[in-house]
């Protein structure tokens, strides 16, 4: 059989079977194991498993999800850098990770020289939230002038040092000129539970975990970090709108693999991470957990992850992370 033909039966196999037709250039010999940096249960597994089921059955191999954390994610990261590159063995990562090296430095992590990207996972947009019976402001302007008022006065949580949410804070702080208390937590969780009972004033929270709260009086959201407004809660400006720009942040979630993995296994790994985000019961999840699905090539991932790193490294660094 000449090779043309090969060439053609093998597209032709890819479209009966349902599995991308860059897979017929490359396709894993063994298990795959994608390795989330953090304890089960949290936001990492609840977007890497469906994908990984839906990559493994495109494949024809399972997907094992294999939770190993430990120092921000840095130990699991390591262990995928050393890792054979051969695109079986993935790390599934976080917006957090971006700025890893400077919280961590001693750990050796480091999101661009140890890893190439293979495709966004998730995107999850933030809003500002306030207890409107612990702080009566009534918008962002309300928040500025008290915070303005009395400095230090506001206690604002997170869910923890050298979070997202923490470096949101920051970066409010830097563009406003306000000061605020920052008050860090073991988890957004907590952070929430305080701010509902009037322990906190303030946090950063997922829009998904507010908008009934927001919806129902009990909170107030002041302003979503999102370039437009968010469908969950149409009535809240962006930061744009109330005189913050390009106060875009998100915590988002991506598949990566150690930076020797050749094209091959990149591109094909992309393709079914794509086709797996178009995929109903994905698009279902995801919209239960405020998630947006982005579908873009793998380019202009890493682009967006070359942006992510310089944004928010300079920004902790600004912070004067580490912090004890």
């Amino acid at each position: 059989m000449n090779v043309s033909r090969r060439v053609a039966l093998g597209g032709l196999l890819a479209m009966s079977t349902g599995t991308p037709l860059l897979a017929a250039d490359w396709r894993p010999t063994r298990t795959m194991n994608w390795i989330v940096p953090f304890p089960p249960g949290g936001s990492n597994d609840t977007f890497a498993r469906p994908i990984a089921a839906h990559v493994g059955e495109q494949f024809g191999q399972p997907v094992v999800v294999d939770n190993r954390s430990g120092a921000g994610g840095t130990l699991g990261g390591m262990i995928v850098a050393r890792s054979r590159p051969d695109g079986c063995t993935l790390l599934v990562a976080n917006s957090a990770q971006t700025f890893a090296p400077v919280v961590y430095a001693e750990s050796g992590f480091d999101l661009a020289r140890l890893f190439a990207p293979v495709s966004l996972l998730a995107k999850v947009p933030v809003s500002l939230v306030v207890n409107p019976a612990k702080l009566d402001v009534k918008d962002f302007a309300g928040f500025l002038a008290a915070a303005k008022k009395s400095p230090g006065a506001i206690n604002i949580g997170s869910s923890g040092l050298g979070t997202m949410p923490h470096l949101a804070i920051e970066l409010l702080q830097q563009r406003t000129g306000i000061s605020l208390t920052h008050v860090p937590y073991r988890g957004g969780g907590p952070a929430l539970q305080d701010l509902i009972s009037g322990q906190l004033d303030a946090t950063f929270q997922p829009l998904s975990t507010i908008a009934s709260y927001v919806q129902s009086g009990r909170l107030r959201a002041l302003a979503v970090a999102t370039m437009a407004r968010e469908p969950v809660l149409p009535n809240v400006p962006t930061f744009a709108e109330v005189g913050v720009p390009d106060f875009d942040v998100s915590t988002w979630y991506g598949l990566f693999a150690p930076k020797a993995t050749p094209i091959a296994p990149l591109d094909a790994l992309h393709a079914a991470v794509q086709k797996a985000l178009a995929a109903p019961d994905v698009k279902h999840i995801w919209q239960e957990q405020g998630a947006r699905i982005v579908l873009e090539s793998r380019q202009a991932f890493g682009d967006f992850v070359t942006h992510e790193i310089e944004r928010w490294s300079a920004i902790a660094r600004k912070t004067g992370l580490p912090m004890e």
